[in-house]
């Protein structure tokens, strides 16, 4: 399937592309052995093999591309299902991984099952087991519908025009993607003035409405020739149609989308403007996080608590936040009265710089320099990823650092 993709990165940085089908991290020649034969009895030829543990393959996997199958080995781990969490943050949702071990433990087996893994086998190694299920991963017969394994959904919803909210968005999967290590996609669905691609410096292609008009045919190979990189793991979905053309979406394209796009990275971020959030009450209604970006004028406090509203109450799987933008600008309510009028406080506050500006219109690696504005970025990743708070600089490494 050839695609015309005018100003689409995709083939300058295949960084999946080059993977391996298999990556093996285990610690002692007998497993490395077993495992060597299983896959070689499979045709698989160009397996990777690494001596270490599930810690070696999270380090190696924060800076390479994921494979189709990951062999990990659990032996002599304090805390398997913390580790296995952590890899998992490190490598696409799709990745099918198989662990083993030195412990014969039925508790140890069921979480690590529910922690998503394909299976996972004790020391010594049988081989017809190790390849019969390296058989079901590789032909596609395992069952990933069991897995828990997928990717976060968060919606960024600006309450009005002009208060940030691409800015926001932006700068949050390009962090997320650079410091955090983590595959990232970006759906931007003002699909006629959105401004993502210009903060991400990127020009806009047609995928996105293709894959919104004929949903059928996105595939992973679709994805991969037609999908922007703004880095080695922040991928974009935008374009820029036609003004007065009718673009019409809806929610069952969408939902679609989403699903596919959940089960290749780990998080997924949409810049939904207002007029088609409010076509696409299914998608909004997916288990998610959705962020609401104001300022602190009179007119967003008011435009706060009529989304709140409209959006519903937090739940075990669905939930709000509110980031309130360029505190302390001209015309900006005292906090008290904001809160008054949206009837809650906000969960975030970021304030006025003057700087952020200027530095928004240069794109995300600008805004880098204004620090009001990253340390708000920074508390909203802590609670979308737990991205850890960064230690205070002193004053000797800001002078001589």
């Amino acid at each position: 399937m050839e695609l015309n993709l005018p100003g689409s990165r995709a083939e300058s940085t295949p960084a999946r592309a080059g993977a391996p089908t298999a990556k093996v991290f285990v610690s002692d020649q007998d497993t490395e052995g077993v495992i060597r034969q299983s896959l070689s009895d499979l045709g698989v030829d160009d397996a990777e093999f690494t001596k270490g543990t599930v810690e070696t393959a999270t380090a190696a996997l924060a800076t390479q591309a994921s494979p189709r199958l990951l062999i990990v080995d659990l032996s002599g781990i304090t805390d398997p299902i913390a580790r296995i969490d952590e890899l998992a943050a490190r490598c696409e949702p799709d990745v099918s991984v198989v662990a083993v071990g030195d412990q014969n433990d039925i508790i140890l087996y069921r979480r690590l099952k529910g922690a998503g893994i394909a299976e996972y086998y004790f020391k010594p190694l049988i081989r017809d087991l190790v390849k019969r299920t390296c058989s079901n991963v590789l032909s596609g017969g395992h069952d990933k519908s069991t897995d828990s394994r997928s990717g976060k959904l968060i919606f960024v919803l600006g309450v009005r025009g002009g208060v940030g909210a691409t800015t926001i968005a932006t700068n949050a999967a390009w962090r997320l993607s650079e410091k955090g290590q983590r595959w990232v996609m970006f759906v931007d669905l003002d699909m006629q003035n959105g401004d993502a691609a210009l903060q991400l410096d990127l020009a806009p292609s047609h995928t996105l409405r293709e894959a919104l008009e004929k949903p059928e045919r996105v595939d992973k190979l679709f994805l991969e020739r037609g999908t922007l990189h703004a880095s080695q793991r922040l991928d974009l979905l935008a374009c820029l149609e036609p003004l007065g053309e009718s673009i019409s979406l809806n929610d069952d394209s969408v939902l679609s989308l989403l699903e596919i796009l959940l089960h290749r990275y780990r998080f997924v971020f949409v810049d939904l403007p207002g007029p088609v959030a409010v076509e696409l009450v299914r998608v909004l209604r997916q288990p998610s996080t959705c962020v609401l970006v104001s300022n602190a004028s009179l007119a967003s406090a008011r435009e706060t608590a009529r989304w709140r509203e409209w959006i519903g109450p937090n739940s075990p799987e669905r939930r709000t936040l509110h980031i309130l933008n360029m505190a302390g600008a001209d015309g900006a309510l005292p906090d008290a009265e904001f809160i008054r009028v949206a009837g809650y406080a906000p969960d975030i506050t970021i304030g006025y710089d003057r700087a952020i500006g200027l530095a928004s219109n240069l794109g995300v690696k600008a805004t880098q320099k204004c620090d009001s504005f990253n340390r708000g970025v920074a508390k909203l990743l802590r609670d979308l990823a737990g991205e850890p708070a960064e230690t205070p600089r002193s004053l000797f490494s800001r002078i001589f650092g």
